[in-house]
C-alpha cells in the first residue's frame, strides 16, 4: 500500500543542513587551515554533495511518483529553474565581483558555460564562476533525466529493487576503475567526481529508494522508529573509518579515500533517507531534524552551500591563513557563521521571492507529476476509496 503521510518531509529538510555543514567544514578545513578532531573528520566532507544527489532523487520520486495529475517536462523543467537558477546568477556575479575585488584572474568564459548550467561536462570550466556551482550542472542533468525515468519506473516495480542494487555496485565499480584512468589528478578528479555521468548512478538510487517508500515496497517493519538511528549510525561509522584510511593511503592513490568518500556511501544516505522518511510519514518525525529550527536552517541549506566559499577566498586574499588553534577555530566559527548568515537572508529575500516570481501560477502545484502512466493512474483509482488521496510534498524546499 502507497505511504499516506503529511504534506512534507520535515527531516529531510533537516538532514540538508548536515550535509551543508559538511561541506561547509570541508571547505574550511582545507583552505583555512585543520582542527584537531574535528578536522580529520571534515576532511572528506564533500560526501556531503553525494548525499544532495541522493536526496534529489528521493525528493522529487517521493513528490511526483504518488501524483495523479500529469505534468510534462517542460513545466517539470520551469520548475526546477525556478528553484535553482536565480540564486545561481547571483551567487556566481558575486563570485566574479569578488574575484575582481581580490585581483584574481576572472573566469569569464568559464562562468558563461555555469550559467547555461553545462560547465562540469568540460574539464576546463568544471569550476564556472563559482565553484560550489558544479554541482548544480548535475542537478540540471538529473532534472532532464527524471520525467523519463519516472514514466519508465513508477509501473514497474519489479525492477526497483534490481536497479537499486546495480547503482549500489556502480558505485565500488567507478572507484575500482581509478586504477585505469590517467594519473593526472585533474582528469582523475574530473572524470571520477564531478562528470555528471558518474554521479548518475546515485540520483537514480535515490529516485528507485524514494518510489519504494513512498509505494510501501520495501521491506515492512513493525515501527518506524528503530530504522533511524542505525541508518545515522552507519553514516557515522563511514566517515569514523576514513579518518584511519587517510592515515594510510595518500589521496593520490587511486584506492585512497578521496574518490570512495564521494562514490561509495549513497546507499548509506539513502538508508538514511528511506528510514527519515517513514518516520515524517508515520507521524512521528525526530525532533532534532524536524523541529523548527532545524528546518529553517535545512531552507538555508541551499544558500549556504552556494555562498560560504565565497567569504573563505576573500578572507584568504586579505587575512590570509591563521595561526593553528584557537584563531583557527575563531576563523571556522566567524566565516561558518557569517556565511550562514548571508544564507538567511539571500533565502528570504532573493530565493524564495524569485522563485515565487518566476513560478507565478505554478506555485503550489509540485505534485504534478511527469509520468501520465495508464497502470500508475488505474492503480490509484482503485485505491482511493480506502486510501484517499496521496498528499504531495514540495520538492522545492527540499532539493
Amino acid at each position: 500500500m502507497p505511504t499516506t503521510g503529511p504534506a512534507r518531509l520535515p527531516s529531510l529538510t533537516g538532514l540538508r543542513f548536515w550535509a551543508a555543514l559538511l561541506v561547509v567544514l570541508y571547505h574550511l578545513s582545507h583552505k583555512v587551515g585543520t582542527l584537531p578532531v574535528l578536522g580529520p573528520l571534515a576532511w572528506y566532507g564533500r560526501s556531503g554533495v553525494t548525499f544532495f544527489f541522493v536526496l534529489s532523487g528521493f525528493v522529487l520520486a517521493w513528490t511526483y511518483g504518488a501524483s495523479s495529475t500529469p505534468a510534462g517536462a517542460l513545466t517539470f523543467a520551469r520548475r526546477r529553474f525556478a528553484r535553482i537558477w536565480p540564486l545561481h546568477l547571483l551567487t556566481t556575479v558575486l563570485s566574479l565581483g569578488a574575484d575582481a575585488a581580490i585581483g584574481a584572474v576572472l573566469p569569464v568564459v568559464a562562468a558563461l558555460w555555469s550559467l547555461a548550467l553545462v560547465h562540469p561536462w568540460a574539464l576546463p570550466t568544471v569550476y564556472g564562476g563559482n565553484p560550489a556551482s558544479w554541482s548544480l550542472g548535475a542537478e540540471a542533468w538529473f532534472y532532464l533525466l527524471f520525467p523519463p525515468l519516472l514514466r519508465l519506473l513508477a509501473p514497474r516495480r519489479r525492477a526497483w529493487l534490481p536497479l537499486a542494487a546495480l547503482c549500489t555496485a556502480l558505485g565500488p565499480v567507478l572507484w575500482a576503475a581509478g586504477a585505469l584512468l590517467p594519473a593526472d589528478p585533474a582528469v582523475r578528479g574530473w572524470l571520477l567526481d564531478y562528470l555528471p555521468l558518474t554521479r548518475t548512478p546515485q540520483f537514480v538510487l535515490g529516485v528507485v529508494t524514494g518510489l519504494a517508500v513512498r509505494h510501501g515496497a520495501l521491506p515492512r517493519v513493525r515501527s518506524a522508529r528503530p530504522g533511524l538511528l542505525p541508518a545515522a549510525a552507519a553514516v557515522a561509522l563511514w566517515h569514523l573509518l576514513l579518518v584511519p584510511w587517510h592515515a594510510a593511503v595518500p589521496d593520490a592513490l587511486w584506492y585512497g579515500p578521496y574518490s570512495a568518500s564521494q562514490l561509495l556511501p549513497a546507499p548509506l544516505f539513502a538508508a538514511l533517507l528511506a528510514a527519515a522518511a517513514r518516520r515524517d510519514a508515520a507521524g512521528c518525525p525526530p525532533r532534532p531534524l524536524a523541529g523548527r529550527t532545524a528546518v529553517r536552517l535545512g531552507e538555508w541549506s541551499f544558500a549556504w552551500y552556494l555562498v560560504h566559499e565565497i567569504g573563505i577566498r576573500c578572507w584568504l586574499s586579505v587575512q590570509g591563513r591563521p595561526a593553528p588553534g584557537a584563531a583557527t577555530f575563531g576563523v571556522w566559527l566567524l566565516l561558518a557563521g557569517g556565511s550562514l548568515a548571508a544564507a538567511g537572508v539571500l533565502y528570504r529575500w532573493v530565493e524564495r521571492p524569485c522563485e515565487r516570481l518566476l513560478r507565478g501560477a505554478d506555485r503550489g502545484r509540485d505534485a504534478a507529476a511527469p509520468l501520465p502512466t495508464r497502470a500508475v493512474r488505474v492503480g490509484r483509482q482503485r485505491r482511493r476509496g480506502a486510501t484517499g488521496d496521496q498528499p504531495s510534498v514540495e520538492p522545492s524546499r527540499l532539493t
